[in-house]
């Protein structure tokens, strides 16, 4: 039995494994590369995407579960030609070295100021995507002009 769900604001359908990893199906099937695979244990964040607004780790999500439910990725996250406060943030601040981690870390970071509209380095440390280029500091930055962005816009 197919799977329908929304994928980056689209009607989409499955009717393959239902336990395929998300991560395969937006890689293989919907052809959205921007979402990574890193170490496919949930642990590292490359896979991270929406599931209905909140990070989520593809790697470790099947298919089937997604019935009837919304998913962003990075392809998705801004408005058309405008960009999401935290993809606006990442230029602004040369946050990525070799880039890898960043999609991921993008969507930690947008559902992050969904639930936290001015984060401190406390609640930036919550998010738990591994950057193996080490980026942390700049990445905080970025999400902290992230959340100005998104309050000037907001005005």
């Amino acid at each position: 039995m197919a799977v329908r769900f929304r994928l980056n604001g689209k009607d989409v359908s499955f009717d393959g494994a239902e336990d395929m990893p998300l991560l395969w199906y937006l890689r293989d099937h919907a052809e959205l590369r921007g979402t990574k695979f890193g170490c496919g244990i949930a642990s590292c964040g490359a896979c991270t995407v929406h599931v209905d607004g909140r990070a989520t780790r593809s790697c470790r999500t099947p298919v089937g579960i997604l019935e009837g439910r919304s998913i962003t990725t990075i392809e998705g996250l801004a408005d058309g030609e405008t960009l999401h406060a935290v993809q606006q943030a990442w230029i602004e601040e040369d946050v990525p070295q070799c880039g890898y981690c960043q999609a991921g870390q993008l969507m930690a970071a947008a559902d992050l100021l969904t639930r936290v509209a001015e984060p401190d380095d406390t609640d930036i440390a919550t998010i738990t995507n591994i950057c193996r280029c080490g980026t942390y500091p700049r990445i905080r930055k970025a999400i902290k002009r992230a959340a100005a962005i998104a309050k000037e816009a907001t005005s």
